[in-house]
């Protein structure tokens, strides 16, 4: 079971957070750890993961963002916004579709660190996608081990170094886009310390007019090994500011990818982020006796955002009104302790998480001044002043028992409880302060049988919890104001069935799905630039993926990912007409389709690396069609696009070498949504996917210094 705070660390990962192997990288391909008790070959794992390794990260682009390479996980949808005033959309089998911003549903750790807070709300805008090792993505039953709102894993692991290395590398691309990037990493000696290092800066103009924006990263990781002791300490910081072009209309979008909400303009729609982060993490290895590990870590950080909306002053006028600008304080931590015991063929994990935040959130006019002299975009009266708390409290225990050569039998269960709070201090509209609690118990249950020595066929249930988040609670449904204590979390019912064949040149992944949900949130209202939420009953997703690797020769590689999705409401329930709404008069009918998921997605690509010539690839991507609201009023259209990409490394003097790429993405300049706004008030649904566009990436390293 894995675990909710760091791990950079070797074995595996149990409880809100995965564990990081320290290994080769030859090993790395074919180690999996997020959901296990102990580390394994991807294929021997009794559930849907996909590993994504170093040189696959390396290759899918500029690495800023994950969804670069996340396109190559079946089952799993990652919508590039090409909008950094707002996070990726991340959906895996359903869960998370319905999030407007951030991701939610899903559990998102980056070096040990948990990227989703005790509500469920997550973001990676700072992740060190270009220090990343590996990235492990874990879809279906097993994920409910890692707690509240954990309808799939993603886990970007960084590891210890392995071999003194410096690295720089720089990246231009269309639409005013570069990037500098530098590295270091220094592996331990005997008894030493290992260090790795980066820093990174981001610039781009966008395609869209206000979509220009700014990213600062800077990363540091430090471990000390002696006997059986393991230290590990990771840092991170990142700066990152952006303008929001915001979504677009069916007709603006029908123009073409370079619109922009004329009220983006207007408002000057923008974001500033500012994280800072680090966690510590002691382990201790035991050769004697039934207790084999004993593990403790913990997290700490900060994080600061201010956003300004597009939100009419007449809006704000009502009393109860939160104001157009959004800013807040937000202080996060956790810790975790475990143990691991080797009972014969019996090995178990147990062990308690902990994890809090608390958001000083403050809320202010987008104006000053009134009529001729009036200015919108700027920070006005304060509307709002309240703390918002979010808490978890989990113990945890799984079992992997192996009663014969050929059958593993896995189990585990994670019981915890999730206090949610807001406390106004911004009296004069009214007391907006509640509190709610809920408990939840996550049983899991897998199998897996070797029928034959390179065939594995493997099943698993569970039962998973998703509490509302923070924001979805800011609001009540009926329009009066106030913390929406009627709002329930959401609990599921998951199955899935597979097989993992490895026989010469060709690899072959399959797995059929379900997912049944009781008291699904979805949209309740949507009224003077708020959104309130409301349960709506039963959902059904179901579906396939199928994941297949085929190298016909040493210079050949085939790859592809594809899943189907048959995601529908089994009740009805009333959602608003339009605008204004304060109350929901619309029916929408059993059998329609979960906003924001799609139908299907799939990736591919064939390879050829020619020596002299370097690595020639042909990508495609393609995604099924997409209702943007729960009347699916209106679809997102399915789309396919392509890329080519080019490598070629060259040797340098003093054991350097220099690597250059070039990528051309859409290279067929296809119109199409990249993403899409769910259910947005102002039927400003559809975020254009870029243009055709040209990277060119030069990178130097060396090793052995």
């Amino acid at each position: 079971m894995p675990h909710s705070a760091f791990h950079d660390f070797r074995r595996h990962a149990l409880g809100a957070a995965c564990a990081t192997l320290a290994l080769g990288a030859a090993a790395q391909e074919r180690i999996v750890v997020t959901g296990s008790t102990s580390a394994r070959a991807a294929e021997e794992a009794p559930h849907a993961v996909t590993l994504l390794p170093r040189e696959a990260i390396q290759a899918a682009g500029p690495m800023v963002n994950l969804s670069e390479v996340l396109a190559q996980v079946p089952g799993l949808v990652a919508g590039n916004r090409s909008n950094y005033a707002q996070d990726l959309q991340i959906s895996a089998r359903g869960f998370g579709a319905r999030a407007g911003f951030g991701v939610r549903g899903l559990r998102l750790v980056a070096d040990g660190i948990p990227a989703s807070g005790p509500d469920g709300q997550g973001q990676v805008s700072h992740v060190d996608i270009a220090g990343a090792e590996r990235v492990e993505v874990l879809r279906g039953p097993f994920s409910v081990l890692y707690g509240n709102s954990s309808g799939g894993v993603i886990n970007v692991i960084g590891g210890a170094p392995t071999a003194a290395r410096a690295e720089g590398s720089i990246d231009v691309a269309a639409f005013g886009t570069r990037q500098l990037r530098a590295g270091l990493a220094v592996p331990a000696a005997a008894g030493g310390l290992s260090v790795r290092a980066g820093v990174s800066m981001f610039e781009t103009d966008g395609f869209r007019p206000q979509s220009s924006a700014q990213k600062t990263q800077a990363h540091l990781r430090l471990g000390w090994q002696r006997a059986g002791d393991t230290v590990t300490a990771l840092f991170n910081h990142l700066d990152q500011p952006a303008l929001d072009p915001l979504g677009l209309s069916r007709e603006q979008f029908e123009r073409g990818p370079g619109q922009t909400a004329q009220v983006a303009l207007d408002f000057a729609t923008r974001k500033t982020t500012l994280q800072s982060q680090g966690g510590l993490s002691w382990r201790r290895r035991l050769d004697d006796g039934p207790l084999r590990e004993l593990q403790v870590a913990l997290f700490q950080g900060q994080r600061k955002v201010a956003q300004w909306l597009a939100i009419a002053p007449g809006t704000q006028a009502n009393p109860r009104h939160g104001g157009g600008v959004i800013d807040f304080d937000r202080g996060f931590a956790g810790i975790d302790a475990r143990t691991r015991w080797q009972l014969g063929t019996l090995e178990v994990v147990a062990g308690a998480a902990v994890e809090q935040q608390r958001d000083d959130r403050r809320g202010f006019e987008n104006f000053t001044g009134t009529g001729a002299a009036q200015v919108v975009g700027v920070v006005g009266r304060l509307r709002r002043d309240e703390v918002n708390r979010a808490r978890t409290q989990d113990v945890y225990a799984q079992a992997e028992w192996l009663p014969a050569a050929a059958v593993a039998l896995q189990a585990g269960v994670r019981h915890g409880r999730v206090k949610l709070s807001a406390q106004d201090a911004f009296l004069s509209n009214g007391d907006d302060s509640g509190r709610l609690a809920f408990d939840y118990t996550n049983p899991v249950l897998g199998l897996r049988w070797q029928v034959a020595p390179r065939l594995n066929l493997f099943a698993s249930v569970a039962r998973g919890f998703e509490s509302p988040t923070l924001g979805e609670l800011a609001y009540r449904a009926d329009g009066t104001g106030g913390f929406n204590t009627a709002l329930k979390p959401q609990t599921s019912r998951q199955a899935e069935a597979g097989l993992k064949w490895r026989v010469g040149a060709w690899q072959l992944d399959g797995t059929l799905f379900e997912v049944r949900t009781t008291d699904e949130i979805g949209v309740a209202t949507n009224a003077s630039g708020r959104s309130a939420f409301q349960n709506v009953g039963r959902t059904l997703r179901r579906g396939a993926e199928l994941a297949v690797g085929w190298r016909p020769s040493g210079a050949w590689r085939v790859q592809l990912a594809a899943s189907t999705l048959e995601a529908t409401y089994r009740d009805s329930f009333l959602v608003c007409a339009g605008l204004p709404c304060s109350a929901p008069t619309l029916q929408v009918a059993p059998g329609n389709r979960v906003a924001g998921a799609p139908e299907g997605n799939a990736w591919a690509e064939l390879a050829w690396q020619g020596g002299a010539w370097g690595e020639w690839a042909l990508e495609a991507r393609g995604l099924g069609r997409v209702a943007v609201n729960d009347r699916n009023s209106d679809f997102a259209a399915g789309h396919a696009v392509t890329a080519l990409r080019w490598r070629k490394a060259y040797p340098l003097e003093g054991g350097y070498r220099m690597e250059w790429m070039l990528r051309v993405d859409n290279l067929a300049d296809r119109h199409y949504a990249g993403s899409v706004i769910v259910n947005d008030a102002n039927g400003r649904f559809f975020e254009p996917g870029a243009p055709r566009s040209v990277l060119l990436s030069l990178r130097v390293s060396g090793w052995g210094m």
